[in-house]
């Protein structure tokens, strides 16, 4: 836990995520992909969430392509309710997306909901133990919870700039923890 609040560290984490220098987010997409497909194990028929990036985001495209030409089944999240729940729709390369009342790009409403065992979720911040500071709609929390009571075997992977780790971070018991930080530095699994 830290003595700051999180609203006081998303300004600070958003502020750090803006100033990371251009050349420094050029080809991070493309370490990260290698570094994911090289230290995370996948079983052959996983599904596979992963998001759209916002401008300020570690760009998780390329591994998504590299998912998707590896024959992985994959998703994205969309919300259903604002300020409440998500689910995870197929998506592939090349398929419609549609701006959210939050401002993602998520899958159409008619494409099929399905239930990934891989969630790959980017963060304004993440500490050491594998919390990540989100912003604030709790959607990946509530996600991540639901998922783990019915697949314990659910990796949860936290994708983002190296920079974005730090020290101190809160947290509660509302927060569920990723199982691996994969930034353009490397991957690395988080010890529980």
């Amino acid at each position: 836990m830290s003595c700051f609040d999180k609203t006081s560290a998303r300004t600070i984490a958003k502020l750090r995520r803006r100033s990371i220098p251009a050349q420094d987010r050029e080809g991070a997409g493309i370490k990260v992909a290698a570094s994911f497909l090289q230290n995370i194990t996948l079983q052959q028929h996983s599904v596979i969430s992963a998001y759209w990036p916002l401008p300020t985001e570690l760009d998780c495209r390329p591994l998504v392509n590299a998912l998707f030409n590896e024959g992985y089944r994959l998703a994205l999240p969309a919300v259903i309710v604002k300020k409440q729940s998500m689910c995870f729709r197929c998506w592939k390369p090349g398929d419609s997306l549609a701006k959210s009342d939050l401002g993602v790009l998520e899958p159409l409403p008619i494409a099929k909901e399905i239930t990934p065992n891989v969630v790959i979720a980017p963060f304004l911040a993440i500490n050491s133990q594998g919390f990540r500071l989100g912003y604030g709609g709790g959607y990946y929390d509530r996600a991540l919870r639901a998922l783990r009571k019915t697949a314990p075997d659910l990796l949860a992977v936290g994708l983002g700039y190296s920079v974005q780790e730090v020290a101190t971070l809160p947290y509660d018991e509302n927060d569920e923890p990723m199982d691996w930080l994969v930034t353009e530095q490397g991957s690395r699994r988080f010890q529980r």
